[in-house]
């Protein structure tokens, strides 16, 4: 179903982007790897061509750059530039301040990244996806989107954001066969508590400690299984979670 598919993975260069990467070159697509870091998203290509025999077209960019992203994706090479599934996956968090304490530089990047990044490439590329009469678009929320923690009122805004936005896609696309599907993780052990904690390797490590979270694979065989349903299913919305968590702010930790 999969086999020379084009798929584009935003935060291609790590976590979830890169588990993606990996089982979508598996399952035969071809890949747009968009990130910001040059080596490691080259890395990663040679690690799925020697693996998989996959081929990928490199994007070093900053989703947060509107004319970068807008320049990139229209001057796509023809035998790339029909996107088949997009999958919004650039995202970070910034801190963990009460919001009267929050650095701005923290929510700027958020908001920058989470929200308008998203926006950009989705502008970018879901023309091209309504022009053919085929798409899928997979945007990575998080439970953060659904239920407000302590000192993450502005991260949890911008996946709140996710969330809307993902509905309002829908809607929007509605009448074409154009699927959304918002996919939700709870605790997922990436570089995701690092970047939080501007590097803080025990302060990010603490977050896991005492139970089991996701892995970056886990959600990427979530989004594999949503964009592999038959064409008349869409699986809009999943929430994605430990089986050692409950709620942003409730788990069991032994």
């Amino acid at each position: 179903m999969l086999e020379n598919a084009i798929v584009l993975i935003t935060g291609a260069s790590s976590g979830i982007g890169a588990a993606c990467a990996t089982l979508f070159a598996r399952s035969g697509a071809k890949l747009i790897l968009v990130a910001r870091r040059q080596e490691r998203l080259q890395e990663l290509a040679t690690e799925l061509q020697q693996a998989y025999g996959a081929s990928s077209y490199l994007l070093t960019l900053d989703v947060r750059d509107r004319a970068a992203v807008q320049q990139a994706l229209q001057s796509l090479p023809p035998a790339w530039a029909e996107i088949d599934i997009l999958i919004n996956n650039a995202g970070l968090s910034r801190g963990l301040d009460k919001l009267h304490a929050g650095a701005l530089q923290d929510w700027e990047e958020m908001i920058d990244t989470n929200i308008k990044g998203l926006l950009y490439v989705t502008r970018a590329v879901l023309p091209g996806m309504v022009e053919r009469g085929r798409g899928h678009v997979v945007n990575i929320g998080s439970i953060a989107g659904r239920q407000t923690y302590p000192g993450g009122a502005v991260y949890c805004a911008s996946k709140a954001a996710v969330r809307a936005i993902s509905e309002g896609l829908k809607l929007d696309l509605l009448g074409t066969p154009i699927r959304v599907t918002e996919i939700q993780p709870g605790l997922v052990e990436t570089e995701f508590s690092q970047v939080r904690f501007h590097g803080d390797r025990e302060r990010a490590a603490a977050v896991y400690r005492g139970l089991t979270p996701l892995t970056a694979m886990d959600v990427a065989e979530v989004v594999l299984f949503a964009v592999t349903r038959p064409p008349h299913v869409n699986l809009s919305e999943v929430l994605l979670v430990p089986t050692d968590q409950a709620s942003t702010t409730l788990v069991h930790r032994r």
